[in-house]
């Protein structure tokens, strides 16, 4: 059974209230998650360089901070601040309650089985780096093989090419079909009794595509391999249960959660984490230590060597608390009437190429555009739109070997949220074809 911490959510209702959203309309429809939610994000009521509103559209790549997160690192570094787990005294304790609760929160929200599956990690990309470390170099030899796909972000790619380096492992990789998914005929083919490990990006950071992981864990399995997940995409906007998805692996970054940077975790089944080797040495991570050797401390704290991001953890259990209490269905619900809207408005200007399925292929995608335009740098389409107050994200997104795929160098990417209104997007795409019309005019 999945682990159900003791202290019950919060109803959206109750997370509005003990937050003081006073300027909320009243009028604001059970839909309306941007109406909702926008007065509990400071930033998103900023304004951009010449008084203009600030319209931020790169959430793929950090997500804006709701009050309730900022409040509660202020309330820790404020009240509560001190080491955690061997200090006697009552500072001490409360941090080690508000650090560890945190763990307890991630483990609800991803349904795992006990908080001791859920390692705290400086980031996702670190979680991954910590299975091919730990995991990989213990259990993989030469000539086993690694399936990735061609869409990866490079955390989801680097770190398995440095370890089929390390080990003599061979990497293979999936590719995709004519609408920009995952080939899943072409990865069940590459699926062998070679493969030890299938490691693949639920939502595409790029493509936006929507991957079938348990369909892919079914295949995994039925080789006797193991399933690592990047759900940094998916965990802020829709249900993510790793036992659903029958993982055995999964990473997820705060960051792109409304919560704080510089925190991630890894969830893993805990008989694959009692037998893997601790990843980093120092404090925190031992039972005992003599001079000639040591022992380990039980999970999960055998792979979080030194003091922790404690403020940070904090944080991220304040995002998750927020994200739960709206319901992640109901902000999948309202980003797919964004994203379908989103495409609406960008598939009318002549010349631009959206990357990936487009709603109508997969209502369930990803809220968020990587587009081309065709004869333009998407870099300079980026500037003039942030000379207009929007901000947007251009280059390779992380995902060079995909642009490669496809032959470009770079691409425009415009990324939803549950805060995203109607009028952002109707604004943004007027601003873009004006950015369009007047590239070509003066190239």
């Amino acid at each position: 059974m999945p682990y159900i911490a003791s202290a019950p959510l919060s109803k959206p209702a109750d997370l509005i209230k003990a937050a003081d959203h006073s300027s909320v309309s009243a009028q604001a429809g059970p839909d309306d998650l941007a109406a909702l939610t926008r007065a509990d994000f400071p930033l998103l009521a900023d304004q951009a360089c010449l008084g203009q509103p600030l319209i931020y559209l790169d959430h793929a790549a950090t997500s804006q901070k709701p009050r309730a997160v900022l409040d509660a690192l202020q309330r820790y570094y404020t009240h509560d601040n001190a080491n955690v787990h061997r200090g006697a005294h009552q500072l001490s304790a409360r941090a080690t309650d508000a650090f560890e609760g945190a763990r307890d929160k991630t483990a609800r929200f991803v349904g795992a089985a006990t908080p001791r599956e859920i390692v705290f990690t400086r980031n996702a990309s670190e979680a991954i780096n910590l299975v091919a470390r730990s995991w990989g170099d213990a259990f993989l030899r030469p000539g086993d093989e690694i399936l990735l796909t061609v869409m990866e972000h490079h955390s989801n790619l680097v770190p398995w090419q440095q370890l089929a380096e390390r080990t003599g492992a061979r990497l293979r990789h999936a590719g995709l079909t004519a609408s920009g998914e995952l080939d899943l005929e072409d990865l069940r083919s590459q699926i062998s009794e070679r493969t030890r490990l299938v490691s693949v990006v639920q939502i595409s950071n790029t493509l936006g595509c929507h991957n079938p992981i348990s369909a892919i864990a079914e295949l995994t399995h039925a080789a006797g391999a193991l399933l690592l997940v990047d759900a940094c995409q998916s965990l802020p906007h829709l249900p993510v249960n790793v036992q659903n998805l029958r993982a055995d692996f999964l990473v997820g970054s705060s960051h792109k959660l409304c919560g704080p940077t510089g925190m991630g975790f890894l969830w893993a089944r805990e008989a694959l984490l009692e037998a893997m080797p601790p990843f980093l040495g120092g404090g925190e991570m031992i039972q005992d230590v003599y001079l000639d050797h040591s022992t380990w401390a039980e999970l999960p704290h055998k792979f979080e060597a030194g003091t922790p991001a404690i403020g940070e953890a904090v944080g991220m259990g304040a995002a998750l608390d927020y994200l739960s209490a709206l319901g992640l269905d109901r902000i999948h619900a309202w980003e797919q009437r964004l994203t379908a809207h989103l495409f609406q408005r960008l598939q009318a200007i002549d010349g631009l190429r959206v990357l990936g399925p487009t709603p109508q292929q997969q209502p369930d995608r990803g809220a968020l555009a990587a587009f081309v335009v065709e004869g333009l740098h998407a870099n300079d389409l980026a500037a003039l739109l942030d000379a207009s107050g929007i901000c947007i994200r251009s280059g390779h997104h992380c995902t060079q070997p995909l642009h490669r795929h496809y032959g470009i160098s770079g691409s425009a990417r415009a990324s939803l949220s549950f805060t995203t209104t109607f009028a952002e997007i109707d604004r943004f795409a007027e601003e873009l074809e004006s950015s369009v019309a007047f590239l070509r005019e003066h190239s």
